[in-house]
Protein backbone atom coordinates (compact mmCIF):
# COMPACT_ATOMS: atom_id res chain seq x y z
CA UNK A 1 0.00 0.00 0.00
CA UNK A 2 1.68 3.27 -0.95
CA UNK A 3 2.10 5.90 1.96
CA UNK A 4 -0.25 8.67 1.69
CA UNK A 5 1.27 12.04 0.30
CA UNK A 6 2.19 15.30 2.73
CA UNK A 7 -0.17 18.22 1.61
CA UNK A 8 3.22 20.10 0.63
CA UNK A 9 3.62 17.13 -1.79
CA UNK A 10 0.27 17.16 -3.43
CA UNK A 11 -0.04 20.44 -3.70
CA UNK A 12 3.59 19.71 -5.99
CA UNK A 13 2.21 17.35 -7.60
CA UNK A 14 -0.43 20.03 -8.84
CA UNK A 15 1.80 22.20 -9.88
CA UNK A 16 3.65 19.80 -12.05
CA UNK A 17 0.61 18.84 -13.28
CA UNK A 18 0.03 22.29 -14.40
CA UNK A 19 3.26 23.09 -15.72
CA UNK A 20 3.05 19.91 -18.35
CA UNK A 21 0.30 21.37 -19.67
CA UNK A 22 -2.89 20.47 -17.53
CA UNK A 23 -5.39 23.07 -16.46
CA UNK A 24 -5.88 23.94 -12.79
CA UNK A 25 -9.18 23.14 -12.90
CA UNK A 26 -8.70 19.76 -13.34
CA UNK A 27 -5.54 18.97 -11.92
CA UNK A 28 -6.50 20.23 -8.83
CA UNK A 29 -9.66 18.53 -7.96
CA UNK A 30 -8.29 15.57 -9.20
CA UNK A 31 -5.06 15.59 -6.62
CA UNK A 32 -7.45 16.81 -3.55
CA UNK A 33 -9.95 13.94 -4.06
CA UNK A 34 -6.93 11.79 -3.21
CA UNK A 35 -5.69 13.59 -0.49
CA UNK A 36 -6.37 13.23 3.14
CA UNK A 37 -9.58 15.69 3.81
CA UNK A 38 -7.65 17.65 6.60
CA UNK A 39 -4.73 18.95 4.54
CA UNK A 40 -7.44 19.74 1.22
CA UNK A 41 -7.20 23.86 2.28
CA UNK A 42 -3.83 24.25 2.74
CA UNK A 43 -3.12 22.20 -0.67
CA UNK A 44 -5.20 24.90 -2.08
CA UNK A 45 -3.82 27.74 -0.78
CA UNK A 46 -0.04 26.58 -1.61
CA UNK A 47 -1.28 26.10 -4.96
CA UNK A 48 -3.33 29.53 -5.86
CA UNK A 49 -0.24 31.32 -3.74
CA UNK A 50 2.23 29.55 -5.72
CA UNK A 51 0.45 30.16 -9.02
CA UNK A 52 -0.54 33.76 -8.19
CA UNK A 53 3.48 34.74 -7.52
CA UNK A 54 4.97 32.33 -10.15
CA UNK A 55 6.46 34.67 -12.88
CA UNK A 56 8.23 36.12 -9.63
CA UNK A 57 9.00 33.01 -7.98
CA UNK A 58 10.41 31.29 -11.38
CA UNK A 59 12.59 34.78 -11.84
CA UNK A 60 14.24 34.20 -8.18
CA UNK A 61 14.32 30.26 -8.15
CA UNK A 62 16.65 30.81 -11.51
CA UNK A 63 19.32 32.49 -9.73
CA UNK A 64 19.00 30.18 -6.77
CA UNK A 65 19.48 27.14 -9.09
CA UNK A 66 22.95 26.74 -11.26
CA UNK A 67 21.04 24.60 -13.68
CA UNK A 68 17.26 23.76 -14.88
CA UNK A 69 15.91 20.92 -13.52
CA UNK A 70 14.56 17.94 -15.98
CA UNK A 71 11.14 18.22 -16.95
CA UNK A 72 10.10 15.08 -15.17
CA UNK A 73 11.01 17.08 -11.50
CA UNK A 74 8.75 19.62 -12.41
CA UNK A 75 7.12 18.36 -9.11
CA UNK A 76 10.52 19.42 -7.58
CA UNK A 77 10.76 22.97 -8.78
CA UNK A 78 7.31 23.13 -7.66
CA UNK A 79 7.66 22.46 -4.35
CA UNK A 80 11.03 25.04 -4.25
CA UNK A 81 8.72 27.84 -5.91
CA UNK A 82 5.86 27.01 -3.23
CA UNK A 83 8.67 27.08 -0.24
CA UNK A 84 9.50 30.48 -1.45
CA UNK A 85 5.94 31.67 -1.39
CA UNK A 86 5.73 30.33 1.81
CA UNK A 87 8.47 32.06 3.25
CA UNK A 88 7.65 35.01 2.06
CA UNK A 89 4.35 35.77 1.88
CA UNK A 90 2.47 32.72 4.76
CA UNK A 91 2.68 32.85 8.93
CA UNK A 92 4.00 29.64 8.94
CA UNK A 93 7.34 29.89 11.05
CA UNK A 94 10.43 30.23 8.53
CA UNK A 95 12.22 26.86 10.39
CA UNK A 96 8.87 24.93 9.83
CA UNK A 97 8.40 25.90 6.20
CA UNK A 98 11.89 24.83 5.34
CA UNK A 99 11.58 21.59 7.25
CA UNK A 100 8.15 20.64 5.79
CA UNK A 101 9.44 21.60 2.15
CA UNK A 102 12.10 19.65 2.53
CA UNK A 103 10.18 16.56 3.54
CA UNK A 104 7.78 16.84 0.91
CA UNK A 105 10.69 15.97 -1.12
CA UNK A 106 11.10 12.51 0.49
CA UNK A 107 7.22 12.19 0.39
CA UNK A 108 7.54 12.50 -3.05
CA UNK A 109 10.08 9.68 -3.47
CA UNK A 110 13.12 12.26 -4.79
CA UNK A 111 15.23 11.92 -1.44
CA UNK A 112 18.34 13.19 -3.62
CA UNK A 113 16.54 16.19 -3.98
CA UNK A 114 16.24 17.76 -0.15
CA UNK A 115 19.47 18.98 0.02
CA UNK A 116 19.05 21.12 -3.02
CA UNK A 117 15.48 22.10 -2.23
CA UNK A 118 17.01 22.85 1.94
CA UNK A 119 19.64 25.22 0.43
CA UNK A 120 17.55 26.80 -2.47
CA UNK A 121 15.21 28.44 0.73
CA UNK A 122 18.20 28.86 2.73
CA UNK A 123 19.58 31.04 0.39
CA UNK A 124 16.43 32.33 -0.17
CA UNK A 125 16.16 33.52 3.89
CA UNK A 126 19.56 34.90 3.80
CA UNK A 127 19.36 36.73 0.29
CA UNK A 128 15.78 37.88 -0.63
CA UNK A 129 16.42 41.34 -0.30
CA UNK A 130 19.82 40.73 -3.60
CA UNK A 131 17.44 37.73 -5.45
CA UNK A 132 13.92 39.90 -5.19
CA UNK A 133 16.11 43.52 -6.65
CA UNK A 134 17.49 41.25 -9.69
CA UNK A 135 13.89 40.84 -10.77
CA UNK A 136 12.44 42.27 -14.19
CA UNK A 137 9.86 44.68 -13.67
CA UNK A 138 7.25 42.05 -14.86
CA UNK A 139 8.57 39.86 -12.74
CA UNK A 140 8.29 42.12 -9.55
CA UNK A 141 4.89 42.67 -10.54
CA UNK A 142 4.34 38.52 -10.82
CA UNK A 143 3.07 38.79 -14.29
CA UNK A 144 4.40 36.99 -17.71
CA UNK A 145 6.70 39.43 -19.65
CA UNK A 146 4.02 39.28 -22.63
CA UNK A 147 1.23 40.50 -20.21
CA UNK A 148 3.49 42.87 -19.01
CA UNK A 149 4.41 44.64 -22.06
CA UNK A 150 0.88 44.34 -23.88
CA UNK A 151 -0.58 46.36 -20.86
CA UNK A 152 1.92 48.68 -20.52
CA UNK A 153 0.52 50.08 -24.29
CA UNK A 154 -2.95 49.71 -23.73
CA UNK A 155 -3.32 50.27 -19.42
CA UNK A 156 -0.02 52.09 -18.92
CA UNK A 157 -1.45 53.92 -15.92
CA UNK A 158 -3.72 50.76 -14.55
CA UNK A 159 -0.86 48.20 -15.19
CA UNK A 160 0.17 48.23 -11.50
CA UNK A 161 -3.31 48.10 -10.28
CA UNK A 162 -4.53 45.16 -12.48
CA UNK A 163 -1.16 43.72 -11.59
CA UNK A 164 -1.91 43.62 -8.18
CA UNK A 165 -5.04 42.33 -8.87
CA UNK A 166 -3.96 39.44 -10.26
CA UNK A 167 -1.86 38.73 -7.21
CA UNK A 168 -4.92 38.84 -4.86
CA UNK A 169 -7.68 36.35 -3.47
CA UNK A 170 -10.48 37.57 -5.24
CA UNK A 171 -13.66 38.13 -2.70
CA UNK A 172 -16.54 36.26 -2.22
CA UNK A 173 -19.38 38.28 -3.74
CA UNK A 174 -23.21 36.81 -3.84
CA UNK A 175 -26.08 37.89 -6.19
CA UNK A 176 -29.29 38.08 -4.39
CA UNK A 177 -31.98 36.33 -5.82
CA UNK A 178 -33.97 39.92 -7.31
CA UNK A 179 -37.29 38.01 -7.96
CA UNK A 180 -37.76 37.30 -4.44
CA UNK A 181 -35.22 39.54 -2.44
CA UNK A 182 -33.87 42.78 -2.98
CA UNK A 183 -30.29 43.00 -1.94
CA UNK A 184 -30.55 45.50 0.73
CA UNK A 185 -33.38 43.48 2.57
CA UNK A 186 -30.79 40.33 1.73
CA UNK A 187 -27.57 42.18 3.33
CA UNK A 188 -29.57 43.05 6.39
CA UNK A 189 -30.30 39.91 7.12
CA UNK A 190 -26.60 38.52 6.58
CA UNK A 191 -25.99 41.07 9.07
CA UNK A 192 -28.43 40.24 11.73
CA UNK A 193 -26.75 36.38 11.18
CA UNK A 194 -23.62 37.26 12.06
CA UNK A 195 -22.16 37.59 8.90
CA UNK A 196 -20.09 41.24 8.01
CA UNK A 197 -21.38 41.81 4.34
CA UNK A 198 -22.13 45.15 2.16
CA UNK A 199 -23.76 45.80 -0.97
CA UNK A 200 -22.59 47.50 -3.99
CA UNK A 201 -23.03 50.84 -4.90
CA UNK A 202 -22.85 50.45 -8.57
CA UNK A 203 -24.50 47.27 -9.38
CA UNK A 204 -27.42 46.53 -7.17
CA UNK A 205 -27.62 42.90 -6.94
CA UNK A 206 -24.55 42.34 -5.82
CA UNK A 207 -23.37 41.68 -1.84
CA UNK A 208 -19.64 41.55 -1.23
CA UNK A 209 -18.73 39.02 2.27
CA UNK A 210 -15.65 40.66 4.35
CA UNK A 211 -14.51 37.05 4.67
CA UNK A 212 -15.57 34.10 2.43
CA UNK A 213 -17.49 31.08 3.96
CA UNK A 214 -18.45 27.73 2.69
CA UNK A 215 -21.71 28.50 0.54
CA UNK A 216 -23.64 26.09 2.93
CA UNK A 217 -23.47 28.21 5.58
CA UNK A 218 -24.79 30.85 4.13
CA UNK A 219 -27.95 31.71 5.22
CA UNK A 220 -31.07 31.62 2.51
CA UNK A 221 -28.41 29.97 0.15
CA UNK A 222 -29.16 26.79 0.20
CA UNK A 223 -33.00 28.02 -0.43
CA UNK A 224 -32.25 29.72 -3.43
CA UNK A 225 -31.99 33.55 -2.20
CA UNK A 226 -28.43 33.91 -3.51
CA UNK A 227 -25.98 33.19 -5.77
CA UNK A 228 -22.49 33.24 -6.07
CA UNK A 229 -21.13 35.40 -9.18
CA UNK A 230 -18.64 38.10 -9.25
CA UNK A 231 -19.66 41.56 -9.28
CA UNK A 232 -18.70 42.99 -12.56
CA UNK A 233 -20.08 39.38 -13.91
CA UNK A 234 -23.40 40.65 -12.34
CA UNK A 235 -23.00 43.55 -15.51
CA UNK A 236 -24.45 41.34 -18.04
CA UNK A 237 -27.99 40.63 -17.66
CA UNK A 238 -28.44 44.73 -16.67
CA UNK A 239 -26.77 45.26 -19.98
CA UNK A 240 -28.73 43.01 -21.63
CA UNK A 241 -31.78 44.12 -19.88
CA UNK A 242 -33.95 40.88 -20.19
CA UNK A 243 -38.12 41.46 -20.72
CA UNK A 244 -40.94 39.32 -19.53
CA UNK A 245 -41.87 36.47 -23.06
CA UNK A 246 -38.83 37.63 -24.64
CA UNK A 247 -37.16 34.63 -26.80
CA UNK A 248 -33.57 34.90 -25.04
CA UNK A 249 -30.49 32.80 -26.16
CA UNK A 250 -27.75 31.96 -23.83
CA UNK A 251 -25.20 30.86 -26.05
CA UNK A 252 -22.27 29.89 -23.94
CA UNK A 253 -23.98 29.51 -20.73
CA UNK A 254 -22.42 27.28 -18.41
CA UNK A 255 -21.87 27.30 -15.54
CA UNK A 256 -25.20 29.02 -15.32
CA UNK A 257 -24.62 32.35 -13.67
CA UNK A 258 -25.77 34.69 -16.17
CA UNK A 259 -28.76 32.41 -17.14
CA UNK A 260 -29.92 32.18 -13.68
CA UNK A 261 -29.75 36.31 -13.27
CA UNK A 262 -31.66 36.47 -16.72
CA UNK A 263 -34.69 34.59 -15.48
CA UNK A 264 -34.54 36.55 -12.13
CA UNK A 265 -34.46 39.63 -13.65
CA UNK A 266 -37.44 38.30 -15.90
CA UNK A 267 -39.25 35.05 -14.80
CA UNK A 268 -41.17 34.91 -17.79
CA UNK A 269 -38.86 35.34 -20.41
CA UNK A 270 -38.04 32.10 -22.62
CA UNK A 271 -34.76 31.41 -22.52
CA UNK A 272 -32.76 28.58 -24.30
CA UNK A 273 -29.06 27.60 -22.67
CA UNK A 274 -26.62 26.05 -24.87
CA UNK A 275 -23.14 24.94 -24.25
CA UNK A 276 -20.93 22.60 -26.39
CA UNK A 277 -20.98 19.74 -23.91
CA UNK A 278 -23.16 17.65 -22.05
CA UNK A 279 -20.53 17.74 -18.93
CA UNK A 280 -20.18 21.61 -19.40
CA UNK A 281 -24.01 22.16 -18.65
CA UNK A 282 -23.74 19.82 -15.26
CA UNK A 283 -23.21 22.94 -13.19
CA UNK A 284 -25.83 25.01 -14.81
CA UNK A 285 -27.99 21.98 -14.17
CA UNK A 286 -27.64 22.11 -10.78
CA UNK A 287 -27.43 25.78 -10.76
CA UNK A 288 -31.10 26.01 -12.24
CA UNK A 289 -32.44 22.96 -10.05
CA UNK A 290 -31.46 24.89 -6.76
CA UNK A 291 -33.03 28.13 -7.62
CA UNK A 292 -36.07 26.47 -9.49
CA UNK A 293 -35.57 27.95 -12.38
CA UNK A 294 -36.59 26.43 -16.33
CA UNK A 295 -34.95 27.52 -19.44
CA UNK A 296 -34.34 25.03 -22.11
CA UNK A 297 -30.96 23.59 -22.54
CA UNK A 298 -29.25 22.53 -25.56
CA UNK A 299 -25.67 20.80 -26.86
CA UNK A 300 -25.14 23.72 -29.39
CA UNK A 301 -21.52 24.68 -30.58
CA UNK A 302 -21.67 28.46 -30.46
CA UNK A 303 -19.39 29.06 -33.74
CA UNK A 304 -22.34 26.43 -35.61
CA UNK A 305 -25.55 28.09 -33.82
CA UNK A 306 -26.50 29.43 -36.96
CA UNK A 307 -26.84 26.03 -38.85
CA UNK A 308 -28.21 23.73 -35.46
CA UNK A 309 -30.83 26.36 -34.61
CA UNK A 310 -31.85 27.06 -38.00
CA UNK A 311 -35.03 28.89 -38.49
CA UNK A 312 -34.99 30.29 -35.25
CA UNK A 313 -34.97 34.20 -33.95
CA UNK A 314 -34.06 35.59 -30.69
CA UNK A 315 -35.13 38.90 -29.15
CA UNK A 316 -31.37 39.01 -27.51
CA UNK A 317 -28.58 36.57 -27.35
CA UNK A 318 -26.04 35.91 -24.59
CA UNK A 319 -22.32 35.76 -25.95
CA UNK A 320 -20.25 35.45 -23.35
CA UNK A 321 -17.25 34.05 -25.34
CA UNK A 322 -14.52 31.62 -24.29
CA UNK A 323 -11.25 34.13 -23.94
CA UNK A 324 -8.36 34.46 -22.94
CA UNK A 325 -9.44 35.40 -19.29
CA UNK A 326 -6.98 37.95 -18.48
CA UNK A 327 -9.40 40.04 -16.25
CA UNK A 328 -10.21 36.83 -14.02
CA UNK A 329 -6.43 36.08 -13.58
CA UNK A 330 -6.69 36.09 -10.09
CA UNK A 331 -9.33 32.95 -10.39
CA UNK A 332 -7.37 31.18 -12.82
CA UNK A 333 -3.97 32.02 -11.93
CA UNK A 334 -2.65 29.08 -14.15
CA UNK A 335 -2.66 31.39 -17.07
CA UNK A 336 0.39 33.03 -15.88
CA UNK A 337 1.97 29.75 -16.55
CA UNK A 338 0.06 28.10 -19.93
CA UNK A 339 -1.34 31.48 -21.52
CA UNK A 340 1.04 32.80 -24.08
CA UNK A 341 0.50 36.20 -26.29
CA UNK A 342 -0.16 33.97 -29.53
CA UNK A 343 -2.76 32.17 -27.44
CA UNK A 344 -4.65 35.64 -27.77
CA UNK A 345 -5.15 35.71 -31.90
CA UNK A 346 -6.71 32.08 -31.51
CA UNK A 347 -9.30 33.40 -28.75
CA UNK A 348 -9.89 36.19 -31.43
CA UNK A 349 -10.76 34.26 -34.48
CA UNK A 350 -12.80 31.77 -32.30
CA UNK A 351 -14.57 34.97 -30.65
CA UNK A 352 -15.39 36.24 -34.43
CA UNK A 353 -16.54 32.20 -35.52
CA UNK A 354 -19.02 32.69 -32.42
CA UNK A 355 -20.77 36.07 -33.35
CA UNK A 356 -20.31 35.48 -36.93
CA UNK A 357 -22.42 31.90 -36.15
CA UNK A 358 -25.10 34.01 -33.36
CA UNK A 359 -25.81 37.06 -35.68
CA UNK A 360 -28.69 35.77 -38.13
CA UNK A 361 -30.22 34.35 -34.81
CA UNK A 362 -30.72 37.94 -33.93
CA UNK A 363 -34.30 38.75 -35.38
CA UNK A 364 -34.77 42.36 -36.66
CA UNK A 365 -35.46 45.50 -34.13
CA UNK A 366 -33.29 42.75 -31.89
CA UNK A 367 -29.74 42.52 -29.87
CA UNK A 368 -26.76 40.67 -28.95
CA UNK A 369 -24.54 41.19 -26.05
CA UNK A 370 -20.89 40.43 -26.45
CA UNK A 371 -18.88 39.69 -23.32
CA UNK A 372 -15.57 38.36 -22.47
CA UNK A 373 -13.60 38.04 -19.21
CA UNK A 374 -10.89 39.78 -20.83
CA UNK A 375 -8.91 43.43 -20.60
CA UNK A 376 -7.13 43.09 -23.96
CA UNK A 377 -8.16 45.12 -27.31
CA UNK A 378 -7.71 42.01 -29.27
CA UNK A 379 -10.46 40.38 -27.99
CA UNK A 380 -13.06 43.38 -27.44
CA UNK A 381 -12.61 46.53 -28.98
CA UNK A 382 -10.61 45.56 -32.08
CA UNK A 383 -12.48 42.63 -32.54
CA UNK A 384 -16.17 44.54 -32.53
CA UNK A 385 -14.35 46.95 -34.79
CA UNK A 386 -13.90 44.37 -37.37
CA UNK A 387 -16.52 42.57 -36.67
CA UNK A 388 -19.06 45.32 -37.29
CA UNK A 389 -18.86 45.93 -41.15
CA UNK A 390 -19.56 42.08 -41.37
CA UNK A 391 -22.60 42.15 -39.49
CA UNK A 392 -25.64 43.43 -41.66
CA UNK A 393 -27.55 45.96 -39.88
CA UNK A 394 -25.37 46.29 -37.03
CA UNK A 395 -25.27 49.20 -34.73
CA UNK A 396 -22.87 49.59 -31.37
CA UNK A 397 -24.96 50.70 -28.34
CA UNK A 398 -23.70 53.31 -25.94
CA UNK A 399 -23.38 51.47 -22.29
CA UNK A 400 -23.14 53.28 -19.22
CA UNK A 401 -22.31 52.63 -15.39
CA UNK A 402 -21.01 53.59 -12.56
CA UNK A 403 -19.13 50.46 -12.08
CA UNK A 404 -16.49 50.77 -14.61
CA UNK A 405 -15.32 53.01 -17.73
CA UNK A 406 -17.04 53.13 -21.64
CA UNK A 407 -14.97 52.48 -24.04
CA UNK A 408 -15.24 52.98 -28.27
CA UNK A 409 -17.48 50.35 -28.58
CA UNK A 410 -18.07 48.84 -25.42
CA UNK A 411 -17.97 49.13 -21.91
CA UNK A 412 -14.65 47.45 -19.42
CA UNK A 413 -14.46 46.95 -15.93
CA UNK A 414 -10.89 46.71 -14.17
CA UNK A 415 -10.25 43.97 -11.92
CA UNK A 416 -10.03 45.23 -8.50
CA UNK A 417 -8.23 43.52 -5.46
CA UNK A 418 -11.80 44.31 -3.03
CA UNK A 419 -13.74 44.38 -5.97
CA UNK A 420 -15.08 42.83 -9.18
CA UNK A 421 -12.97 41.05 -12.20
CA UNK A 422 -11.93 42.75 -15.39
CA UNK A 423 -15.10 42.24 -18.00
CA UNK A 424 -15.89 43.77 -21.79
CA UNK A 425 -19.17 44.05 -22.78
CA UNK A 426 -20.72 45.11 -26.24
CA UNK A 427 -24.00 45.61 -26.87
CA UNK A 428 -24.92 45.01 -30.59
CA UNK A 429 -28.51 46.01 -32.59
CA UNK A 430 -29.69 44.62 -35.75
CA UNK A 431 -31.68 47.29 -37.70
CA UNK A 432 -35.25 46.69 -38.27
CA UNK A 433 -35.81 45.41 -41.34
CA UNK A 434 -32.47 43.60 -41.45
CA UNK A 435 -32.18 39.96 -41.63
Amino acid sequence: MSRQLTARATAAKTLAAVQQGDSLARALPAHLETSIPDHRALIQELVYGTLREWPRLDGIARQLLRKPLREKDADIYGLILMGIQELSALQTPPHAAVDETVKAARSLGKSWSSGLVNACLRNYQRESERLELALTAAQQHALPEWLWDKLGQQWPEHRDEIAEASRKHPPLTLRANQSRVDASTYCQSLQQAGINAYTNRDIDTAITLEQPQAVATIPGFPEGLSSVQDASAQLAAHFLQPRDHERILDACAAPGGKTCHILEAAPQAKVLATDISERRLISLRQNIERLGLSPDIKVIDASRAAEQLAGQTFDAVLADVPCSAAGVIRRNPDIKITRSANDIDQFAQQQAAIVLSLWPLVRPGGRLLYVTCSILEEENDQLIETLCPRLQGCQVAALTSSAGMTTRLGFQTLPDSKGGDGLYFSLLIKETGRE
